[in-house]
């Protein structure tokens, strides 16, 4: 059961620091070798700041064996009340810059603030200097992690910027863009065979609506179970799935709406324009996160898309 910090004794508060600053210092070094190879600048300042509270650490514990001996009881954070649970995201692959940024500044400033709390509770005098020197050092820790942003250079900055670029492109512009593709070239057979089969516009929406809404959800279960992410770097699966089945309906339905207009012509040419109109859109996407040159995107696209298109014309004008 979790204890109330105001019951510990300067045995267990020495202990705690202990047990704080190790943790610290480790979550420190998870950060570090995560944003190590899209984020060195910072992982670097992780790196230092591990080694600070490891310094840390050596100095609680020499202190504590001059007090109390040898042996240091466990207790930690989740021991004692007031303690804020940490979620550990710092496990997982990739990290986020700006949610990396915001943890240290909130570790940091809880720390200092169980350090201000432990100084009003112990008596030695070598003690209370320890944890006052050791509450300065978090303060500017704290200032560090607050300031962490201002502190990478702008040529740094701009690495890190091209960095998120490419975990953008990597887990959101691919899975949208294979979806998108997927949707808006492999419905136009069914929808157009439809239409061209039944002269119903009616009909038309009918087949194309389903195809879209069950190839999203194909598309969406196959990308979200392909990979966990964790070792390519494509983010988590449940949103990959998500980007990808919705872009894939959107794809299709795209130019299945004009098939609710009743005239079937109008329909049709309607239809039409909003495929160019998709396939454009899927090129402009390619050149300009993928860096496909327009001219070679617009032809892989097109050729696709004019081929999927004639086979469902010719399959409903048989």
């Amino acid at each position: 059961m979790a204890r109330n910090f105001k019951d510990l004794s300067e045995r267990e508060i020495l202990a705690l620091a202990v047990s704080l600053e190790e943790e610290d210092g480790r979550v420190y070094a998870d950060f570090a070798e995560g944003l190590r190879e899209t984020y060195p600048a910072t992982a670097k300042l992780f790196d230092d700041m591990g080694a600070e509270e490891s310094e840390h650490r050596a100095s609680l514990i020499e202190t504590y064996r001059a007090r109390f001996g040898e042996h240091i009881p466990l207790i930690r954070r989740q021991d004692v009340k007031g303690f804020v649970q940490r979620r550990p995201f710092w496990l997982t692959r990739p990290l986020k810059i700006s949610e990396v940024r915001k943890q240290a500044e909130i570790m940091e400033l809880e720390t200092r603030q169980f350090y201000q709390k432990a100084i009003g509770q112990v008596t030695d005098a070598g003690v209370r200097k320890l944890l006052g020197d050791l509450e300065e050092v978090e303060r500017k820790h704290q200032k560090t992690a607050e300031a962490m942003q201002e502190s990478i250079t702008q040529s740094v900055e701009k690495t890190e910027d091209e960095a998120q670029r490419r975990l953008f492109v990597l887990q959101i512009v691919q899975p949208g863009l294979a979806g998108l593709m997927d949707g808006s070239v492999s419905t136009l057979a069914p929808v157009f065979a439809a239409a061209f089969a039944t002269k119903s516009s009616s009909d038309a929406f009918l087949v194309g609506l389903a195809a879209s809404i069950g190839a999203g959800i194909s598309m969406a279960f196959a990308e979200a179970l392909s990979d966990d992410g964790s070792m390519t770097g494509r983010g988590r699966p449940v949103l990959r799935g998500a980007v990808t089945g919705l872009m894939t309906a959107a794809g299709g339905i795209g130019h299945t709406l004009p098939f609710l207009i009743k005239d079937f012509h109008v329909a049709f040419i309607a239809a039409v324009i909003v495929v160019a109109m998709e396939l454009a859109t899927i090129a402009w996407i390619r050149k300009r996160y993928m860096d496909t040159p327009l001219l070679s995107a617009a032809f892989q696209v097109v050729v696709g898309g004019v081929l999927v298109f004639a086979v469902g014309i010719w399959i409903g004008s048989s």
